[in-house]
């Protein structure tokens, strides 16, 4: 629960590199006559990331893909509460741009452009963020989501094969309700999973609402990794060459040498923070259900994890 006084929202930098060139997307509200970026009021039980997506689809017309995220932005409102609004940057990956609710423009600017325009001093702090990311070459980037399967029957309460162990109740509606939402909210192109039942079925309702294919790997599978480790390698290996939104869904003991290959893929410009939360889910493991977001740059050999967040069960 949010603190009292303290309003909760979301939003969204939609950011376009071409030729090296930077753009940002900011919207005129002609209610209150400024500018400023797409944002909005979480929904009852909804996640910051959906909200973000959500607010910036309904304002824009645009469906973001969001990347990184930003600092959070706080300031007082006119009654006196306090409003939070949790910030990422964000690719477009469609929509039509139809301009809807309380928006009636929306200009694609130069950072210099977009400096001028903004009308509050909290947006033009993040703009900053951006431009400074941006000259660091941290703002081509793409998200790894490290995926742990949701709850699953226990296998006391199975009597059939392990790899046909299907969600537990409780499973079903993580994978059909948050876990789906976070997904889309980072709109993977690519998603590999263990073959077992519990994997596939945490992201199937993902994969069926977007028509991204489910790609089966027997070396994320808890038998395939005791047969052969270095296939878990393989696959890390294929997506960071890609270098594109991607979801790896898999199961607690494979999940270690996962996490490890990225701990050691760290960013110079990774928080502190962030750095021991990848290596203290080496250790701990991430709860079943969780989403860990992994921001990258580059690819191949070159590619590194710049900032990574958990989206963990409620």
């Amino acid at each position: 629960m949010s603190p009292r006084g303290e309003v909760r929202a979301a939003g969204v930098v939609p950011v376009r590199l071409r030729a090296g060139t930077l753009r940002v997307a900011v919207v005129h509200r002609p209610k209150y006559d400024d500018w400023s970026w797409p944002k909005g009021k979480l929904d009852h039980g909804e996640d910051f990331v959906s909200a973000a997506v959500r607010e910036t689809r309904e304002e824009t017309g645009l469906r973001v893909r969001l990347v990184a995220p930003l600092p959070q932005v706080r300031y007082t409102l006119r009654g006196g509460d306090t409003k939070a609004v949790s910030y990422w940057t964000g690719q477009v990956a469609g929509g039509k741009g139809q301009l809807q609710h309380e928006v009636d423009r929306v200009e694609w600017l130069t950072p210099d452009q977009a400096g001028s325009r903004l009308t509050y001093e909290h947006d033009r702090q993040l703009l900053g963020h951006v431009v400074e990311r941006h000259a660091a070459g941290l703002l081509d980037a793409w998200t790894l989501l490290v995926v742990r399967h949701a709850h699953a029957l226990s296998r006391d309460d199975w009597s059939g094969p392990d790899e046909k162990r299907p969600l537990s109740r409780s499973g079903v509606r993580r994978a059909q309700g948050r876990m789906a939402a976070v997904l889309a909210a980072y709109a993977p192109q690519l998603v590999l999973s263990s073959p077992a039942v519990r994997c596939t079925d945490s992201v199937l309702p993902y994969c069926r609402a977007t028509g991204v294919e489910v790609v089966t790997r027997k070396g994320l599978s808890e038998e395939g990794f005791a047969a052969d480790r270095s296939k878990v390698d393989k696959h890390l290996d294929k997506v960071l060459a890609r270098g594109e939104a991607a979801a790896l869904c898999t199961h607690g003991p494979v999940l270690p040498t996962l996490l490890t290959r990225l701990a050691d893929r760290s960013h110079d410009k990774l928080a502190n923070r962030e750095r021991r939360m990848l290596r203290r889910l080496r250790d701990a493991a991430m709860d079943k259900g969780e989403i860990l977001a992994c921001t990258m740059v580059g690819t191949g050999e070159d590619a590194r994890v710049v900032a990574v967040e958990r989206h963990r069960p409620r």
